[in-house]
């Protein structure tokens, strides 16, 4: 798939119940488990998964579904922690999306949608394995935060004032 540059991707909430969310909310839990196990993932993994993510479509946060042509390419999440706090979370862009400022755009998004949420803090965490993603974010202002939160598999955790 041939897919635009980032800057003419439509990016805009979603429901998660929404057949181009859970498309590519499959393939973004389908790599981060393959990649954690080395293995494919297995359908129940991605199903749970899948749940546990589900606060952000119920008013406890945001679901950012970025489309290219009208093919969904990317999403990311945010998930309102406090009154004045945000947790970035679900950030992916699909393997033939990625690169010129795909990751750069879908987070500036989510950014975004927490400041009109008058939010004026983001906080996020990841895996050390994931390093594009740290490079990212560090890229992006994140800097070493304290750990927060029970996410077994958190190894980094950041922060940004936005």
């Amino acid at each position: 798939m041939n897919v635009p540059a980032p800057d003419t991707w439509s990016i805009a909430p979603a429901p998660l119940d929404d057949p181009d969310a859970r498309s590519v909310l499959h393939a973004y839990l389908d790599e981060l488990i393959s990649r954690y196990y080395g293995r494919p993932a297995e359908t129940a993994e991605i199903a749970h998964e899948a749940g546990e993510g589900s606060d952000l479509g119920d008013g406890r946060g945001v679901f950012l579904l970025a489309r290219a042509g009208g093919s969904p390419v990317a999403c990311a999440g945010v998930r309102w922690l406090s009154a004045d706090t945000g947790e970035l979370t679900r950030v992916f862009v699909t393997r033939s999306a990625r690169r010129g400022g795909a990751g750069r755009r879908l987070v500036g998004a989510a950014e975004d949608a927490a400041r009109a949420r008058g939010l004026t803090r983001m906080l996020l965490n990841t895996r050390r394995d994931l390093t594009e993603a740290i490079a990212l974010y560090a890229s992006l202002g994140y800097h070493p935060t304290d750990p927060y939160g029970d996410d077994p598999y958190a190894e980094v955790w950041l922060s940004k004032e936005l």
